[in-house]
């Protein structure tokens, strides 16, 4: 077959994503996004131009050689382009479902500029779905053994990619993980219909089966400080994540009703609450009932969207802003609309109202106008005086953002901390302050996007090789 002009290949229109039906889906947890077909994955393959300078692998934090794996499936040869990918990215089936692909290397696809970029994401889920399906997964390639060991301390993005990266370079890895499962937010936190935990739990046990020793049930600072790590380890990375939840600080927030994102998703999530009483896990029951979720990111979508599936008769977004200043990706906000949920904009809490046996019944609504920009770049938004509602809500979800956990900075004096909790390190090696101490992802910038803290944690592994190799550098 001809190989396509530069001209042809602008010319086929961008192929999207088959979904379920949103009043079929807005009630069950199976995944939203179907996935494309053998056929539909190769046309949209041969959009990709093959660019002499593909700025879209420097626009990957992890810098997976996209036009080489595009090409691949573009050819047919599935299995190729899935092992390309891996040399990059230790979790290709998760990347290509949660991260957001339009911030970064389709932002800046060559394709994009006449039209729609190339489907980077789709294409990258497609490659690595099609590797799981069919039990085709190649063993990692495994460095001859240094005989030097390495302690991750949390199994989330951050931590499994430089244990990805480190044992193919010849060291033993082992990973404690606080939690009973690894997988860190991808599992607590991400819904499983918009990325099922058998996939996850796949990407983990392929880490596995290459050696990386996984301990679960672990409290680094706890069970074990990151001292007395020190002495059975060679070198150690801490990638804990930033699960520490924030809260509004308004009247009526300890109300029964009342949760944290962080706890609503764990629970339903991590923990199935949905499936009670086969789980042991209660939640709310919000068959017909209204639920208002506050904030307007993926963690909000997640929420919201859940809390429909859950049985909630009206669910909505309660946002100070407006929906352009919304951090959510473009794709979250589309499905919750479509799925039905509500969006009152411009609106901020001012107090929690609950009943005389201490649950939630309503909350009090502040309305807000758009003033000038504040330190994020977005609007501030500005109380309009006088305009005050309030609403009846079953269930508030406060999703706003999380700051760092502080049992490791507590437990380790000597590790230097900003005055969030974040870890500081040198951004280019990913060191801390402490000799042969590296961190990365959440911890260190606060809550960011799973492929960042991937990137962070594939720093961290390249600089604790080299450190390993000449310890007397640092």
């Amino acid at each position: 077959m001809a190989e396509l002009k530069t001209r042809d290949r602008y010319k086929i229109e961008r192929h999207f994503m088959p979904e379920q039906d949103p009043l079929e889906r807005n009630r069950n947890f199976e995944e939203v996004n179907l996935g494309y077909s053998f056929e539909t994955a190769m046309q949209e393959a041969e959009r990709c131009i093959r660019c002499k300078d593909p700025i879209c692998v420097s626009g990957c934090p992890v810098n997976v050689k996209i036009p080489d794996f595009i090409r691949m499936i573009a050819e047919g040869k599935f299995a190729e382009a899935a092992s390309i990918l891996k040399e990059d990215n230790a979790l290709p089936a998760v990347c290509g479902r949660v991260c957001p692909q339009e911030e970064q290397c389709e932002a800046v696809c060559v394709v994009g500029r006449r039209g729609k970029p190339v489907a980077i994401g789709y294409l990258e889920r497609f490659a690595a779905d099609w590797e799981r399906n069919n039990a085709s997964i190649k063993e990692m390639r495994i460095a001859q053994k240094t005989g030097k060991k390495v302690a991750i301390v949390g199994g989330g993005p951050a931590g499994l990619s430089c244990a990805g990266d480190l044992i193919q370079m010849g060291y033993d890895v082992t990973v404690f993980e606080a939690l009973h499962e690894i997988g860190g937010v991808l599992l607590y936190g991400i819904p499983e219909f918009r990325l099922p935990k058998e996939i996850v739990k796949a990407e983990v046990e392929s880490l596995s089966q290459a050696g990386v020793e996984f301990v679960t049930n672990y409290v680094i600072g706890l069970t074990e400080t990151i001292d007395e790590l020190r002495a059975r380890f060679d070198a150690i990375f801490i990638g804990v994540g930033a699960g520490l939840p924030y809260f509004l600080n308004i009247p009526g927030e300890h109300l029964n009703g009342v949760y944290s994102s962080n706890e609503f998703l764990t629970r339903v999530n991590l923990m199935k609450a949905y499936d009670f009483p086969n789980n042991t896990t209660p939640m709310l029951n919000l068959a017909g009932k209204t639920v208002a979720v506050f904030g307007g990111g993926n963690t909000a979508m997640d929420a919201v969207r859940t809390s429909l599936r859950l049985g909630a008769a009206r669910a909505m977004i309660c946002y100070r802003r407006t929906e352009k200043e919304m951090p959510a990706r473009v794709e979250e906000i589309h499905h919750a609309k479509d799925e039905g949920v509500e969006f009152r904009l411009l609106v901020s809490p001012l107090e929690f109202i609950g009943d005389d046996e201490g649950w939630l019944k309503s909350v009090k609504l502040q309305q807000m106008e758009l003033g000038e920009p504040d330190s994020s770049g977005r609007r501030r938004p500005v109380a309009i005086e006088g305009a005050i509602e309030t609403i009846d809500i079953t269930a508030a979800i406060i999703a706003i953002g999380n700051g760092s956990n502080p049992i490791i900075s507590q437990t380790t004096p000597e590790l230097n901390v900003n005055k969030w909790g974040n870890i500081i390190v040198n951004e280019e090696n990913m060191k801390t302050n402490m000799e042969g101490v590296f961190a990365g992802g959440d911890i260190v910038t606060g809550g960011a996007t799973v492929i960042l803290a991937m990137g962070a944690g594939r720093t961290a592994a390249k600089a604790i090789d080299e450190y390993l190799k000449n310890e007397d550098s640092w």
